[in-house]
């Protein structure tokens, strides 16, 4: 072959060469986004597995329940009505994260939501460095609860010994901290609701 002709030939060759090699390049890099999107799926379904819900969408309660039942939690402990601030943030948890209505009569719902309130904990935590008091404490809340289909009087769901804990800041006493109209009991009270209804839900 003349050497003008293989010169000519020689830009075209190299401008194929590099179209092959970036093909090749691209062709190697589709097997690691297909990897990645293979590892997203499997994350995803493993999410949808563990039991996690959005707030208002949970269906893995039994499929034929509209109403549930959540009567006065008993009150095992000294704590002035403590039972009735844990029953009422009960009540918003489950109507917030489930399909069902909360009803009043226990006898005509679906099921029956039950709460005991076994004992009750503080620890200080944290000091004030002037006045030596208490700052911080841990809460400890140990509960026993149970749902009960009413339809075959067994429980779907029952914990003996439910242990809810936690850190909250308070301003004066600790018993103070315990009165009604104190708010740092309403924020216990809501993390103490959404935590039970979360362990409910989560058992299915």
């Amino acid at each position: 072959m003349p050497c003008a002709l293989r010169r000519s030939l020689l830009p075209s060759r190299s401008i194929e060469a590099r179209h092959y090699a970036e093909s090749s390049a691209k062709a190697s890099r589709v097997p690691a986004s297909f990897s990645f999107f293979l590892a997203i799926l499997a994350v995803m379904i493993l999410v949808q597995g563990c039991g996690y819900h959005v707030a208002g969408k949970s269906s893995n309660l039994p499929s034929e329940w509209t109403t549930v039942a959540i009567p006065a939690f008993k009150n095992d402990t000294t704590r002035y009505r403590v039972e009735q601030r844990f029953t009422e943030a009960t009540i918003r948890e489950f109507i917030t994260r489930t399909k069902y209505h909360v009803v009043q009569d226990s006898a005509s719902a679906d099921a029956v939501f039950h709460g005991e309130v076994l004992s009750i904990d503080t620890t200080p935590v944290l000091f004030n460095a002037t006045t030596g008091e208490v700052t911080t404490m841990l809460v400890t809340v140990h509960t026993k609860v149970s749902l009960v289909d009413n339809h075959t009087q067994k429980p779907v769901y029952q914990d003996n010994d439910m242990v809810f804990r936690d850190e909250y800041q308070i301003s004066t006493d600790v018993n103070s901290f315990f009165e009604e109209q104190d708010p740092a009991l309403e924020r216990m009270s809501r993390d103490f609701a959404s935590h039970i209804v979360a362990n409910v839900l989560e058992g299915f």
